[in-house]
């Protein structure tokens, strides 16, 4: 595992808890961003040089994210990346679908100003930020990523219910990796801001059920791109 600066900066009179925190919210980030592949090896003694921190901090992080199922554990074999299982894909799918559609609904219903206030900034930012750095092929952006995420979350941001805004948000992770890991080779053909946009003005709207459909159909369309990206890349 080669050594680079650690995204998030620790200090060398932190305490542990800090360091382990630092330690976890970088190699959390390297892992959604696919720095870290799936099943990658995970030694404590080159995570620590990697993000130049003692062995304890990092057995630390390490097991906060074996518990979110970011990172698996084997006694004979030590950490890892979790792995991506592509058949599992339509199932995350269609939970995330299930399971979104209810929050959204929650959250379309207690909507305020300040909520959609906050939906205008971000499809306004979205609209300026290209999906990919180069135009010839897709080379991730990552302040588009940071905005896109930012809009689904804020969609859900006035569900009442935080254990299912943590749900999602758990499942919205997960489904990033697999972007990150199949990104998709025909992202100039696809007009995913005009989905994000009528998306936007039915929420807004106060439209639940057209909401719901457009949000379902968007995260389909993204998973049917996923899996044949996959199967082009020979990826299992």
């Amino acid at each position: 595992m080669p050594r680079k600066p650690a995204l998030v900066t620790t200090t060398a009179d932190a305490s542990g808890t800090t360091r382990a925190s630092a330690v976890y919210d970088a190699l959390r980030a390297d892992i959604l961003h696919g720095v870290l592949k799936p099943d990658e090896k995970l030694k404590v003694d080159a995570v620590g040089e990697r993000y130049s921190v003692g062995a304890s901090p990092v057995r630390e992080a390490l097991n906060r994210l074996s518990s979110e199922g970011l990172v698996t554990r084997n006694d004979q074999r030590g950490f890892s990346v979790a792995p991506l299982h592509w058949s599992e894909l339509a199932i995350l799918t269609d939970t995330r679908c299930q399971v979104e559609a209810i929050a959204l609904r929650e959250s379309i219903i207690a909507r305020d100003a300040a909520w959609e206030d906050a939906l205008v900034l971000l499809v306004h930012k979205l609209s300026r930020s290209p999906r990919s750095l180069a135009t010839d092929r897709y080379v991730p952006n990552p302040e588009w990523e940071s905005l896109h995420q930012e809009f689904h979350a804020q969609l859900l941001a006035n569900c009442p219910s935080r254990w299912l805004r943590d749900f999602c948000n758990t499942l919205s992770h997960e489904a990033y990796r697999y972007r990150q890991v199949a990104a998709s080779k025909n992202f100039m053909s696809r007009k995913a801001h005009q989905e994000h946009v009528a998306l936007f003005h039915a929420a807004i709207e106060g439209k639940a059920d057209e909401a719901v459909h457009l949000l379902t159909d968007h995260y389909r369309r993204t998973s049917d791109s996923l899996r044949e990206n996959a199967r082009r890349m020979q990826i299992s």
